[in-house]
């Protein structure tokens, strides 16, 4: 006699559902949505967002220290591990947030130790996920669109795939994936960037269809290359 089974959740030809793919956003959507942020608090934060891959709230959780303009980094704590790792940032990043620190000089604490982000407003707090995610609600409230903080994490990574100067590991290492697999997932295209491929081969195949024949070469004479080619040959056809 078979000893008994307990019956699995799924059932044994149920296919294994495929796991999304992350949704970033495109390039002139992410400018329209720069565009749109009111403060150089929110412009540093979202450029440090989309250069690093940053989770929002361990970009939060920065102190003034791990800011390293000379070097072009920012530590941040991971999420997962605790461990502080330094993130290499764009140029623009520490520009805005340049600004930013002139703007809130003498008005918030500036020790090494202190947050690195505060609320505009009196009384001055640090920044939160929540009023972090509220400034994003506000620019997507004027666009009409519905982005998130994490989207940006989604899109730097996929900024950072579509380089051909950085590999795989490079990569999984910014994002601080534990796994590689997860890191693989942003090679697979959106559906919108399959869209504009497709439509791009088109655009070039129309392109090289309409192109004018070549003149024969030196020596040949059309009505030769026609008795030869055919009314199609170049120079032939209707004279």
């Amino acid at each position: 006699m078979q000893p008994f089974r307990r019956p699995s959740r799924r059932a044994e030809y149920q296919p294994r559902e495929p796991r999304r793919i992350p949704r970033s956003i495109p390039d002139q959507a992410f400018n329209e949505l720069f565009a749109g942020l009111a403060s150089h608090r929110d412009r540093a934060l979202v450029a440090f967002y989309i250069s690093t891959g940053a989770r929002a709230s361990e970009l939060l959780g920065s102190t003034r220290s791990l800011a390293v303009p000379e070097d072009q980094l920012i530590g941040v704590v991971r999420k997962g591990s605790r461990a502080l790792q330094h993130l290499p940032a764009s140029a623009d990043a520490f520009v805005w947030l340049k600004l930013y620190q002139h703007q809130m000089r003498e008005l918030v604490p500036d020790g090494p130790d202190e947050p690195l982000w505060w609320t505009l407003r009196r009384p001055f707090r640090q920044l939160e996920y929540d009023a972090a995610r509220m400034v994003f609600n506000r620019a997507n409230a004027v666009l009409g669109s519905n982005w998130t903080l994490h989207d940006l994490r989604h899109s730097a990574a996929k900024r950072m795939i579509r380089d051909p100067h950085l590999t795989l590991t490079d990569v999984q290492w910014v994002l601080g994936h534990a796994h590689i697999t997860t890191t693989e997932l942003y090679l697979s295209p959106a559906q919108d960037e399959v869209v504009a491929q497709i439509l791009a081969h088109h655009a070039r195949q129309r392109a090289e269809r309409e192109k004018p024949p070549a003149p024969p070469a030196p020596g040949y004479r059309p009505e030769v290359l026609e008795a030869l080619l055919g009314p199609s040959a170049p120079g032939g056809g209707n004279r």
